[in-house]
């Protein structure tokens, strides 16, 4: 099986040490269950990630591949000028990826080598000792979740005949409503979406995530929801095992980590 290692990452920027400095302490259960996941992405031997980011183009009746031969990760958006890093891309992977779902799913390829934030944050974290890995950044629709379930299960196929060794990391946060000082203020619905999607992740109950409405998830102002489901499409049928490694929320956003133990 080509497919090594599978994860959810959420992606705050005070994570990284020159945007969050002393403030990081607030997200020390975060920080924690990075480092486990690193250690594990490290152990699994993975030669080059997906990284399934919320914040790069949106087409809203396309997925989205990004090519490069190197990619450029910076934090300057967020006050920190001097943190930088680069990895290399993987293109020969994403244009076989291409040419299998060509007939098969809405897929487009793009040409961008600068990382949005949704990539850049978990990957800067997770491969600090993995300086030669590879990297594809994809970016998900304007579909509904049925879609972006069937999306995964047929990028899964394509992955699965690799020779390459996958890294699958889903990066979003949940909702963003969860106090009154929340980045898009407070919704009642946004504890309860948390709560549920957590539950039904640690139990499995992949069918009541795909059927949740589109008003309550709108209601809870989430940013990872798509990319959640796509990993899980990818992992249908994979034996594996959710492992909870952390959740908090002290800014009002959900930020939850978990592993898919393979």
């Amino acid at each position: 099986m080509s497919i090594v290692f599978a994860a959810i990452a959420p992606h705050p920027p005070i994570l990284i040490p020159g945007v969050g400095k002393e403030n990081i302490k607030q997200l020390q259960a975060t920080s924690n269950a990075y480092l486990k996941l690193e250690q594990e992405l490290y152990a699994s031997q993975a030669e080059t990630i997906i990284i399934i980011s919320p914040h790069g183009p949106l087409q809203e009746t396309n997925f989205t591949l990004c090519l490069s031969q190197k990619f450029k990760g910076d934090f300057a958006d967020f006050g920190d000028l001097a943190t930088r890093f680069t990895l290399n891309g993987n293109i020969g992977l994403a244009h076989k990826i291409r040419e299998k779902l060509e007939a098969q799913a809405p897929l487009a390829l793009i040409g961008e080598d600068k990382l949005d934030h949704g990539s850049a944050i978990p990957l800067y974290l997770l491969t600090r000792h993995l300086p030669k890995i590879k990297i594809i950044p994809l970016y998900y629709s304007g579909l509904d979740l049925t879609a972006h379930y069937a999306f995964g299960q047929i990028i899964k196929n394509e992955l699965l005949s690799s020779k390459t060794r996958i890294a699958v990391i889903a990066s979003g946060d949940l909702s963003h409503r969860l106090t009154k000082n929340a980045p898009a203020g407070y919704n009642p619905k946004g504890k309860k979406f948390d709560k549920k999607l957590i539950d039904y992740l640690t139990n499995k109950k992949t069918d009541e995530i795909i059927k949740l409405s589109h008003s309550f998830v709108a209601d809870a102002g989430e940013c990872g929801l798509k990319s959640i489901i796509i990993i899980l499409g990818i992992l249908e049928g994979i034996k594996c095992e959710p492992e909870f490694l952390s959740y908090e929320a002290p800014f009002g956003v959900g930020y939850l980590v978990m592993n898919f133990k393979l």
